[in-house]
């Protein structure tokens, strides 16, 4: 049901409204709101405007008969002026919070350029400096886990994806970020965590043999092609082969990543635990970011998805562990996913703390209220909650532009510390 426009002395407690004016201009959190006490009937009758929108859906009672309107009165001033300044103080201090949330996503999104420079650093030399890519890749490896593990809040951001590099810089380090996180959610020590991510790092190299025609192509493979494509462990494995002091564990990664738990994989056709536990991790990391970000766009999953698809149909591929944990840490609703809330209000998804993840933050569609100060909802102290994963393609125009879901979706991290 449309929303319906009555005027200001007919709200009452219980109505869900819509206030017609700039998220500046009133001292509540959002434009959008179910009044909960007539102190804020009152405030809102005072703000100067003449009328509101009221969602009947979402309401719990009727407007007022316009023959019911209260008198203003006037000894009520007082205790009104008291209540605005309280909510313009708790406003404030949720958009100091915001600011500083903002500030901290900044800074992991600077930390997460760098990292995607480093490695296409590192990728660079693997053919012509191989030994300088390895030492390269464990200095990168070092300053992210040691990042991971100095606090254990840790929350996975949403990254905003301005970077130029190819997919594959992209897609190594989203594979890397996820295997660490699933591992540090097992307790596994820092230097397994660094082994890792290393190995992460490096599964794909033996795609730089393979030709970009085949890595590129936007329509099937034909047998052939795919052929080829599966050789990219082989190759990959060779070149880890010739630098000396490669990783052991690296190398069984780079070989068995594509294995799945019932041998229906490739090359070997290995079976559970004939699968080393790293290459386990990280192919099903593998296995969900390239859902995410697969080589035929028509197959692309929104993250809320991807998770589904694995949870309902790869229990028998990959190790059902590692998935609720990847499922766990993720949230229903990972960061990336196009959510509407129990409000009715659209948003996206940005970050889940993974101390609280059924309580994820969410920037807010509000047409009221420019995109660089949308408000972001912490669901943990909010009484919303998400009621449904929306796909992008099935957003109004406005409403895509404003919240910008990424087709390209990235992972980092940080602590609040």
């Amino acid at each position: 049901m449309a929303s319906i426009k009555i005027t200001v002395d007919r709200i009452q407690p219980g109505l869900h409204i819509r206030l017609p004016v700039s998220w500046k201009d009133h001292p509540f959190l959002l434009n959008s709101f179910k009044i909960k006490s007539q102190e804020q009937v009152d405030i809102i009758r005072h703000l100067g405007i003449k009328h509101v929108y009221i969602n009947p859906n979402q309401s719990d009672t009727e407007p007022l008969p316009v023959k019911e309107v209260p008198e203003p009165i006037d000894e009520k001033e007082v205790e009104l002026e008291a209540a605005r300044q309280k909510m313009w103080r708790e406003k404030e201090d949720r958009i100091e919070k915001l600011n500083a949330y903002r500030r901290r996503v900044q800074q992991c999104e600077k930390e997460f350029e760098r990292s995607i420079a480093q490695l296409r650093s590192v990728m660079s030399k693997i053919r012509s400096r191989p030994a300088d890519a390895v030492h390269e890749a464990t200095l990168l490896v070092d300053g992210i886990v040691d990042s991971l593990l100095q606090d254990n809040s840790v929350t996975l951001h949403l990254m905003g994806g301005k970077s130029k590099f190819k997919d594959i810089y992209f897609h190594s380090l989203n594979v890397a970020v996820i295997s660490m996180m699933i591992c540090r959610s097992k307790g596994y020590s820092a230097e397994q965590i660094k082994e890792v991510a290393f190995a992460a790092l490096f599964h794909d190299m033996g795609k730089v043999r393979v030709p970009t025609a085949i890595l590129n192509k936007k329509t099937e493979f034909t047998a052939p092609e795919e052929n080829y494509f599966r050789l990219h462990t082989k190759y990959g494995l060779e070149l880890a082969d010739k630098i000396k002091g490669f990783s052991e564990s690296a190398k069984l990664v780079i070989a068995q990543h594509h294995e799945c738990m019932d041998g229906s994989g490739y090359p070997e056709g290995l079976k559970q635990d004939q699968i080393d536990p790293y290459a386990q991790v990280i192919g099903l990391a593998n296995a969900y970011d390239n859902l995410c970000h697969p080589r035929l766009a028509s197959e692309q999953r929104i993250p809320f998805s991807a998770l589904s698809y694995l949870y309902k149909k790869g229990k028998h591929l990959y190790n059902v562990d590692d998935l609720n944990v990847l499922i766990k840490f993720m949230g229903v609703y990972p960061p990336g996913t196009v959510v509407q809330l129990s409000n009715n209000m659209i948003g996206l998804v940005i970050s889940v703390n993974a101390n609280n993840i059924l309580y994820p933050n969410v920037l807010l569609y509000d047409a009221n209220v420019p995109r660089t100060q949308a408000p972001i909802i912490d669901l943990a102290g909010s009484e919303l909650k998400i009621e449904a994963a929306i796909a992008p393609t099935r957003l109004p125009d406005k409403v895509r532009e404003y919240l910008n879901p990424r087709t390209r979706i990235s992972y980092f991290f940080d602590s609040e510390s």
